[in-house]
């Protein structure tokens, strides 16, 4: 069964939340994105109010199921119930999670959906009237102390980034928000290498959603900004699932992940500090070593790559990200099947793993022109 749609008006929300009532046990398997996680999180405290046992777990790819479970899908095709992220497994999960009977975390939410454009559902409608967000001038991130933030924040890619010295430079003292915004926009935007994308990528930094409401279904440990709370999720469904799906479910975990989500950024920003780039009609990329591939390919997309598509290669996986949507995740998998590999995606982004990155990236060109 495919989910997708609105929360409050969807009947395969309904009948997703029947099935999952009567379920004697419940597996939740999460692709390893913020939006996955966030669903994660907010179907397993609903099924926890209503003592149904649940197993989650976050995972890349597509796992049979081998038991009697009923198995629910987030963001990966298959199992019993599938959560698209289309518009946003979040906004689908926070409607499952009422019709369990559950009252859903709103930040937890909109923080899922924050990278699919969380403007567009009607959880942040519902968390401003109830004063539980507000927009104010600024840097998104999820900590106060600003070269913390600036320097890990995977939302953008700037000189200082990776670097707390260099962001503390940058700053010189400045802690007025709209100074800082400014500051921040115009460094990015006059950056070696940057693109004219980049001017316009920043932008999902600025004017940040700040957390205000003492709400008791938030974490303890509020994050500061829900953009900084996707970015934190989306950090540790890559270097720490584990404590990404803790976070997700409620549990007291937050300086775990921040410290998962700054090994993240300063991996990221590394790796593209000494990527090795080739240029090819329709196609940017960096070649790097030990890295968070998908992050590093969304910041080369978003914010240097002069091409539509980017990709970011190691010596035997690879990942590609898109500004259209242009199927990247047909051309991954014919590019590893060459390669001796095998890959997945969408539209916009996609993965791969292979035996040879050469034959890899020579078949993702071909499959590209």
């Amino acid at each position: 069964m495919a989910i997708a749609g609105r929360p409050e008006d969807s009947p395969a929300a309904d009948s997703a939340a029947d099935a999952l009532r009567e379920a004697a046990f419940v597996r939740l398997l999460a692709s390893d994105d913020a939006d996955s996680l966030a669903a994660a999180g907010l179907l397993g405290r609903a099924l926890a109010e209503r003592d149904v046992p649940f197993q989650a777990r976050v995972t890349g790819r597509d796992t049979a199921a081998t038991d009697d479970a009923t198995t629910v899908h987030i963001g990966i095709e298959g199992g019993d119930l599938t959560l698209s992220r289309k518009p946003s497994a979040s906004e689908t999960a926070v409607g499952i999670a009422r019709d369990l009977g559950g009252d859903p975390d709103p930040a937890l939410a909109l923080a899922g959906s924050f990278p699919t454009g969380f403007e567009e559902g009607s959880t942040l409608a519902d968390a401003r009237e109830h004063d539980l967000v507000e927009q104010r001038p600024g840097v998104t991130m999820p900590v106060d102390d600003l070269v913390d933030g600036l320097a890990h924040t995977t939302l953008v890619r700037a000189p200082f980034s990776g670097d707390e010295e260099a962001a503390a430079a940058a700053l010189d003292g400045r802690d007025d928000p709209r100074e800082i915004a400014s500051l921040l926009a115009l460094l990015v935007a006059s950056a070696d290498n940057a693109t004219p994308r980049a001017a316009e990528s920043v932008a999902r930094a600025l004017r940040p959603y700040t957390i205000t409401g003492n709400d008791e279904r938030m974490i303890d440990e509020r994050p500061a900004t829900v953009g900084g709370y996707a970015d934190v999720l989306r950090a540790c469904a890559r270097e720490r699932p584990g404590v990404g799906l803790a976070l997700a479910l409620g549990h007291d975990v937050w300086d775990a992940a921040l410290a998962a989500w700054r090994t993240h950024g300063e991996r990221a920003h590394a790796a593209l500090d000494g990527a090795t780039t080739e240029r090819h009609r329709g196609l940017f990329v960096a070649r790097v070593d030990d890295a968070p591939l998908a992050t590093v390919a969304r910041l080369l997309c978003d914010f240097r790559s002069p091409e539509p598509v980017a990709l970011a290669v190691s010596e035997t996986r690879a990942a590609a990200a898109a500004s259209d949507e242009v199927n990247i995740g047909e051309r991954m998998d014919a590019a590893a099947a060459a390669a001796g590999g095998d890959g997945d995606g969408s539209a916009r982004r996609g993965r791969a793993r292979f035996e040879d990155a050469d034959t890899f990236v020579t078949a993702f060109r071909e499959a590209s022109a």
